[in-house]
């Protein structure tokens, strides 16, 4: 398992983005794109008090191309090449759409340009709900925590519920939480396998809670900006706290833990009868893997010495112990989750791939 930060350096920089961050609806008609002949974008939005400037980080200028109907490539050319062309397509489209935006900023930088139903379930609050709840769990250890630019991740074991896959291959049962504030994916809540023998993590996404952040559009009476204050943000989310507890006892569960770890076991008897390099090319060109990844999980399995599908699903786990970025990292741990889900006629044709 990709290893993180500890659980002191996360408080800490979430309890820092509190004191920081700034969301706000705006108007697009109080919105515009100033860029410099460097390439570099601010974003100004007009407030009652003046106008305010912020930096756009790669993600919002992403999503503000989305959301505006400029093909991203073709966005970040006229950035580079032509800047006033850019903010010439740009403001033209913000002061013609007549929408309102949810915009978040973090350390003056516009992170992220949202819709306005977006549903805010920020990561302080989560960490404040779920925290004491993982942490009653028996002998918890956190083995892995991160924040990264686009998700925050929990991940806790407990070695109270194990397994033997296989003699002396135990795993323990464990519990993923990610959550993004910034439009990258919902708020969900996955079981989570620990491999002893390689510290390797396995996400079983099929037995997780989502929640999405879509809600009711943040009406205003005119056309001004809408800040959000601390006393407006209270979050009306308890009940799905409550669902949320009832899901991390559920997952670290014995009967879930053995359904999970028994569909593992399974893939013991799947051979890899064909050649390893194509059964690899085969899973990379489904799951789209680059060429290096490739050729990371083709290495691990060829080092695992086990030619079987659970020698593969342990490839694609072990490799992500490889991968600077966590958050790909985490998806190669949710592949191995999906590899134990695939049907017999699927791992045939990775099996027998020639």
């Amino acid at each position: 398992m990709k290893s993180g930060r500890s659980l002191v350096s996360l408080a800490h920089e979430l309890e820092r983005q509190l004191a920081t961050k700034h969301d706000m609806v705006v108007p697009s008609s109080l919105m515009r794109c100033q860029t410099d002949e460097g390439g570099s974008c601010r974003m100004m939005i007009e407030a009652l008090d003046g106008v305010e400037q912020y930096g756009i980080t790669n993600l919002a200028r992403r999503q503000l191309a989305e959301k505006l109907k400029i093909p991203y490539a073709y966005f970040e050319r006229m950035r580079a090449d032509q800047p006033a062309l850019l903010d010439h397509n740009v403001n033209t489209w913000l002061q013609t759409e007549n929408v309102r935006r949810m915009i978040r900023t973090l350390d003056g930088q516009v992170r992220a340009v949202l819709s306005d139903r977006f549903r805010r379930l920020d990561n302080y609050d989560l960490a404040e709900n779920v925290l004491p709840i993982l942490q009653r769990l028996p002998d918890a250890r956190f083995e892995s925590v991160e924040l990264t630019e686009t998700k925050m991740y929990v991940k806790v074991v407990t070695p109270r519920v194990e397994y033997e896959i296989a003699p002396g291959d135990m795993v323990q049962a464990g519990i993923v939480i990610t959550n993004s504030e910034v439009g990258q994916g919902t708020l969900s809540v996955q079981p989570l396998v620990y491999r002893l023998v390689c510290l390797n993590g396995l996400i079983a996404s099929d037995r997780a809670l989502h929640k999405t952040h879509i809600g009711r559009i943040l009406q205003a009476e005119d056309e001004t900006i809408t800040v959000f204050k601390d006393e407006t943000l209270a979050a009306d989310d308890k009940a799905f706290f409550l669902k949320v507890r009832d899901v991390v006892e559920a997952a670290v569960s014995e009967a879930t833990f053995r359904q999970v770890a028994e569909k593992m076991r399974k893939t013991l008897h799947i051979k890899l009868t064909g050649d390893p390099v194509k059964a690899v090319e085969v899973l990379a060109n489904r799951y789209t893997l680059n060429e290096v990844e490739r050729a990371g999980v083709l290495r691990h399995l060829i080092l695992g010495g086990d030619l079987s599908g659970y020698g593969l699903v342990n490839a694609v786990t072990h490799y992500s112990h490889d991968i600077d970025d966590y958050d790909r990292a985490t998806e190669f741990e949710a592949l191995g989750g999906k590899l134990i889900e695939l049907p017999a006629s699927e791992w045939k044709g990775v099996a027998e791939a020639t």
